[in-house]
């Protein structure tokens, strides 16, 4: 077995035993994603507003999967995919449920290897997938895919502050060996492969409204947090020391690579 195909087995290794029992890392993750309302609400917002009338994949289909909203909103076609068979079988239950097993289709798939035509959809979206992938073939999978004016939408983890790494070295059994959180230069990479993009930054005093999740006055220091972070992440270099990013792709520039 390669080394490649060793790292994919542990992911899908890892994420099946997640999603099979996740009360671990719920406990420990928690408070701290208590803070996040607001990049989850932009992040959907977006989803919504370029899912009408689209061919849309999403990376990631177990819980707290996009794809059954995006359905609900007139989407031409919704493919969910994952290595983790444990989280396909999440989601066609919730289909069922929800009564969407004609909208949404859901597929066992590396999302470094896309296994779509070339130039056929419109949207291709994910929470917290990239950081578990290898980047360069990842994202050469996704500018084939993508139609010339397709878009791409993705949440997901900085690694440059030193508290939350230090947070991470303390609590490796919440999370995969192989993940590792985008650092500016992973932002760069990822641009560089489409003609219009915006990084949006999120989380940095506001990680202190945590401590308080739950009890009195959260949602006040909550907000005073993050008025705070619209100024300071507007900085360069501070903005860097950021939790989570929201990535808008548009344009993809390989999209004609006659290597598809």
């Amino acid at each position: 077995m390669t080394q490649s195909n060793q790292r994919i087995e542990r992911e899908k290794q890892f994420h099946d035993l997640r999603y099979t029992n996740d009360n671990e890392r719920q406990k420990k993750v928690s408070k701290f994603y208590s803070i996040t309302g607001s990049i989850t609400r932009e992040y959907e917002q977006k989803l919504l507003d370029n899912s009408k009338n689209a061919q849309v994949i999403e990376y990631g289909c177990g819980k707290g999967s996009y794809a059954f909203k995006i359905a609900k909103n007139q989407a031409k076609s919704v493919t969910g995919i994952d290595i983790s068979p444990v989280a396909l079988e999440i989601a066609e239950q919730q289909a069922a449920v929800e009564n969407l097993q004609d909208k949404i289709a859901f597929k066992i798939m590396n999302a470094e290897n896309l296994e779509f035509a070339p130039s056929s959809h419109d949207l291709i979206c994910g929470s917290g997938i990239l950081h578990h992938l290898d980047l360069a073939l990842a994202i050469d999978s996704i500018t084939k895919v993508l139609k010339p004016e397709g878009k791409a939408v993705f949440l997901e983890p900085l690694g440059h502050n030193f508290l939350i790494n230090l947070y991470r070295r303390l609590t490796p059994s919440i999370r995969s060996e192989d993940e590792h959180p985008l650092l500016e230069k992973d932002l760069k990479a990822i641009q560089g492969n489409f003609k219009q993009t915006k990084i949006h930054y999120f989380y940095l005093t506001s990680l202190v409204a945590s401590l308080i999740a739950g009890k009195p006055g959260f949602k006040t220091l909550l907000r005073g947090c993050e008025f705070i972070d619209s100024i300071l992440l507007k900085l360069p270099v501070i903005r860097q020391q950021a939790w989570l990013v929201l990535i808008e792709l548009e344009q993809p520039i390989k999209q004609n690579n006659p290597a598809v």
